[in-house]
């Protein structure tokens, strides 16, 4: 048996090429739509689908349809990529079943999914690429600017720096805010030496008042206060600030007359400190 064929009264009523199911006239000795011969030999070398032979639909692709949902979910680039693969697989598998097997449209769709997701994961990693460069240089710089205003010789300068930190801080634990932490605020802005060197010159430095707007929330209020470790000694005046960056200063060297009543310092006096304050000579 070579083409397919049923007869009634000696009379040919149909024939069909064994590889895709194309209606032959009689005398046809090859497929006018795959090129494949209809003779006896050909068709004895080529079993005969049944589904071809008898005019059945032909099967959608497995690979289409898994093109298609890959790139449905080619919001995730991995998924995006197999859709690609698969969608070229399914082309190519579509065209060499000579009409045995459908599903050009899904895989077509699934490339264009696909594609799209692959462009989507490269602007992603671009984005990325930019902005973790930007960000590290934004840490850079924030902890530069603190430790340039460390290199004051004074309370001034260390209490200016501890504001800028605290400022710095907040921004990097926004579901904390600020800190009334020494040790976590020096460990984190490099304050130790700065630190140190006020107890050296006479000086303590302490945080508190840590408050939030919101139980539960950030904190978003804390008291600085630097003053001398020997209180109301001549000529070593008290320091104090907040949030609001402001430095207030008490000659009387008492950090709560300072808070209470203290003269806020001009920017002038803020941005030249003088030195240390020296402890009066007996």
């Amino acid at each position: 048996m070579f083409a397919s064929s049923f007869t009634k009264g000696g009379h040919s009523l149909s024939s069909f090429c064994p590889g895709c199911g194309n209606s032959l006239s009689e005398g046809d000795t090859f497929c006018a739509v795959c090129g494949r011969s209809t003779s006896a030999s050909a068709a004895a070398a080529t079993p005969v689908d049944p589904s071809v032979a008898f005019g059945l639909p032909p099967e959608t692709s497995g690979k289409a349809i898994f093109s298609l949902v890959c790139g449905i979910l080619g919001l995730f680039p991995p998924a995006a990529v197999v859709a690609v693969i698969f969608g070229h697989l399914s082309l190519s598998e579509i065209r060499r079943s000579a009409g045995q097997l459908s599903g050009r449209g899904l895989a077509i769709t699934g490339l264009v999914f696909g594609y799209g997701g692959v462009a989507l994961g490269v602007v992603w990693l671009v984005l990325i690429g930019v902005s973790i460069p930007s960000a590290m240089r934004a840490q850079k710089a924030q902890s530069t600017r603190v430790k340039s205003l460390l290199r004051g010789s004074s309370a001034v300068s260390v209490v200016r720096a501890m504001n800028t930190a605290e400022i710095a801080y907040a921004q990097a634990h926004p579901a904390s805010g600020y800190t009334c932490s020494l040790e976590e605020l020096s460990q984190t802005w490099g304050l130790k030496a700065e630190l140190a060197r006020g107890k050296e010159n006479g000086y303590a430095f302490e945080l508190e008042g840590c408050t939030a707007k919101n139980a539960g929330g950030p904190i978003t209020k804390y008291r600085l206060l630097a003053y001398p470790v020997v209180v109301k000694t001549t000529g070593r005046p008290a320091y104090c600030s907040n949030e609001s960056d402001a430095i207030k200063m008490s000659r009387s060297g008492s950090a709560q007359e300072c808070l209470a009543s203290g003269a806020e310092l001009s920017d002038s006096e803020v941005n030249h400190p003088q030195s240390w304050p020296s402890a009066p000579t007996q």
